[in-house]
């Protein structure tokens, strides 16, 4: 009982700690295969095979809803701590290679989410991509404005030039 009562007191923590869970079923993949995943997605999360009823009383006890259907047969959990595109994108490809690994669903930034939900997650761009895009935005913008700023003295110049030349012309 007390080893049940700590296993859910450490997945509760791991609930909590994580910006994102992703739930997969693994029937069938061997313990090679499974360390393979561990090591494509451990910079961003810690994948664990769970017990269904000790994940639902953690779950719940963390506030994290809408896993319990997907709770059924030889589940796993992808607790993310990094990026949760990165991830999503990581089991995407992974379960392209091996079928027998399948995405059911997750929860992510308070919601929780269908395995289709994680597929558009797996679609979406990496935050270091978005954030280049950002900044090359927000360069260009600058580059404008600084364009902009230049152009007025220089226009003001010009036209003092052309006042004066008339002046001197009209004197």
């Amino acid at each position: 009982m007390a080893q049940k009562e700590a296993s859910v007191a450490e997945l509760t923590k791991q609930f909590e700690d994580s910006t994102a869970v992703l739930l997969t079923e693994y029937r069938g993949l061997t313990v090679a295969e499974l360390k393979e995943l561990r090591n494509t997605i451990r910079q961003d999360a810690e994948y664990a095979v769970v017990k269904n009823t000790l994940t639902k009383i953690a779950a719940g006890n963390a506030g994290v809803m809408g896993l319990d259907e997907g709770l059924k047969g030889p589940s796993a959990i992808a607790f993310v701590h990094g990026d949760p595109v990165a991830v999503a994108k990581g089991l995407r490809a992974f379960a392209k290679a091996h079928p027998l690994l399948v995405v059911k669903g997750g929860f992510f930034d308070g919601n929780p989410l269908t395995a289709e939900e994680v597929n558009k997650l797996a679609d979406l761009e990496s935050r270091e991509v978005l954030l280049a895009k950002l900044a090359g935005a927000m360069k260009a913008s600058l580059t404008k404005a600084a364009y902009v700023f230049n152009a007025l003295p220089s226009k003001a110049v010009r036209t003092v030039d052309a006042l004066r030349e008339k002046q001197e012309s009209a004197a």
